[in-house]
């Protein structure tokens, strides 16, 4: 049902340079007049510019109401929203710049869709109970009518490939599992040292505006370089397994 506080403004949708009313702008953003007053005696909105007693919003204040619902779909509260992008908003500009960052996604290989069916005939095996962990591990992802999104196609051909050495899928996959629990621990401990060591610093600072830059830089650059790290440091630790457990085994032949 309908706010009946949302009004459609007059002459049409607005434009992004177009000066808004206060209902203008709660249909324009599909918010309620009384949370934009409410967002604004917070202090998370900045005040209109009043004239004959009327205040009129503009393109600035669109972009922040959005960015507040963004981010309580995320399930940050108010509060917490206030104190990442300052009194009356003033850090939002270049918080909004940091959330890009975070946001953009890596070079990667498109996700593919596939049916229950063509799971079946790829790997010759229709389980239920291991379709549902791979589920839960994140490999596949159900999408409705009984078809499924692999994220990462790669990992489905390593699947295929290890299967084909004669290694039953289920082991391949509970393999899977124990990788995403050190990976997730991994790039806990990657994302905490930019937390602790940059971010930290950055914000007991106050953050300082000069260094807005120099953070968002470091954000763009922490997934690929964690990316890089790990897959440089498992490559080191799989090649020194590798030979550590067929020395064991000859070993143990002579």
């Amino acid at each position: 049902m309908t706010d009946p506080e949302i009004l459609p403004p007059p002459g049409g949708p607005a434009a992004d340079d177009r000066e808004l009313t206060v209902e203008q702008l709660a249909y324009e953003t599909g918010m309620s007049v009384r949370n934009i007053r409410n967002h604004q005696s917070r202090g998370l909105l900045p005040p209109p510019e009043v004239r004959a007693r009327i205040g009129y919003y503009g393109r600035l204040h669109v972009e922040r109401l959005r960015l507040i619902q963004e981010m309580q779909a995320e399930g940050l509260k108010l509060s917490a929203i206030k104190r990442l992008i300052g009194e009356y908003g003033a850090n939002a500009e270049r918080f909004a710049d940091l959330r890009a960052a975070l946001k953009a996604p890596l070079p990667a290989e498109a996700p593919e869709v596939l049916t229950q069916a063509e799971l079946t005939e790829r790997f010759g095996v229709d389980e239920p109970k291991l379709t549902a962990k791979a589920e839960k591990l994140g490999l596949l992802v159900a999408v409705g009518e009984g078809r499924f999104e692999a994220p990462s196609p790669v990992l489905l051909r390593a699947a295929e490939e290890v299967q084909a050495m004669g290694i039953p899928l289920a082991a391949a996959v509970e393999v899977m599992g124990k990788l995403k629990r050190n990976s997730r621990s991994s790039a806990r401990a990657f994302v905490e040292l930019f937390l602790d060591e940059l971010w930290g610093p950055f914000d007991d600072a106050g953050r300082p505006a000069e260094r807005w830059a120099e953070i968002t830089e470091s954000v763009e650059r922490l997934r690929p370089l964690g990316v890089e790290a790990l897959v440089a440091l498992f490559r080191l630790d799989l090649s020194a397994e590798i030979e550590h457990a067929f020395g064991e085994v000859l070993e143990r032949s002579r």
